[in-house]
């Protein structure tokens, strides 16, 4: 009787054999991509808070601990600041600035340009009493500011200040009468310019400093009456000649 001979059935491998070791690689290989993902907003957001901090930490360095933004003192940080904004602009008339000189320590220290008040009790040791600048407190002294002149012209009228900034007619030109007439006018434009510039300047001065601040407005009924007023010796001694410009020229 024949035997009956049978071809060995192939099993399959053990899962723990050699054959699966591609699995496991594979495995890996995904296990690594699923890891390596690049930069995460959580770094990112720890490198810009990084580089805040040691902005801060340079700017109180180099500011000799005044300030840790460079300078900047928002405006909310100022307690006088925010007390004025919370009562609003004070509203006074040039008898009631007066009374804001320094003299009565209860009361905040004004000065005033250009018919706006700023407040700069912040420093008292220049415009309270005895301060170099004391002269400026209480008042509305536009005019000074513009011509230099602290004793005679601590008033807010500026009526005529512009012919400090116009030529001295010392020589006899070969021009025609309408020809001054026009060039008069221009130089007079300009000269006025130069006033407004000034005046802007110096309330720019007082808005933009980082210890005082806009405090409100001075009322005047009316203008100003009379005639204007002369130019000090100072401001008049600045003019220009015409002989001078034509030299230039």
């Amino acid at each position: 009787m024949s035997e009956l001979r049978q071809r060995p059935i192939a099993t399959s491998k053990s899962s723990n054999g050699p054959d699966k070791e591609p699995n496991f690689r594979q495995q890996s290989s995904d296990d690594e991509t699923d890891q390596d993902h690049g930069i995460s907003v959580l770094d990112i957001i720890r490198v810009i808070v990084t580089i805040l901090i040691a902005s801060c930490g340079l700017s109180y360095y180099m500011t000799s601990s005044e300030s840790v933004l460079w300078g900047y003192r928002p405006w909310y940080t100022r307690w006088p600041v925010v007390k004025q904004w919370v009562q609003g602009p004070v509203i006074l008339t040039p008898s009631q600035l007066s009374l804001y000189n320094g003299t009565d320590a209860n009361l905040p220290l004004y000065v005033a340009v250009n018919g706006t008040i700023f407040d700069v009790s912040a420093n008292r040791m220049i415009y309270g009493p005895g301060g170099s600048y004391n002269f400026f407190a209480g008042r509305d002294a536009t005019r000074a500011f513009v011509t230099g002149c602290f004793k005679e012209d601590l008033t807010a009228d500026i009526r005529g200040v512009e012919t400090m900034f116009l030529p001295v007619e010392d020589i006899d030109e070969d021009i025609t009468p309408a020809q001054k007439k026009i060039r008069r006018e221009k130089e007079l434009r300009a000269a006025k310019a130069r006033v407004e510039g000034a005046v802007n300047r110096w309330s720019g001065f007082f808005a933009n400093h980082e210890k005082y601040f806009e405090a409100g407005r001075v009322v005047v009924d009316g203008g100003f009456d009379g005639e204007p007023l002369a130019l000090c010796e100072s401001a008049q001694k600045q003019r220009p000649k015409r002989s001078a410009m034509v030299e230039q020229s």
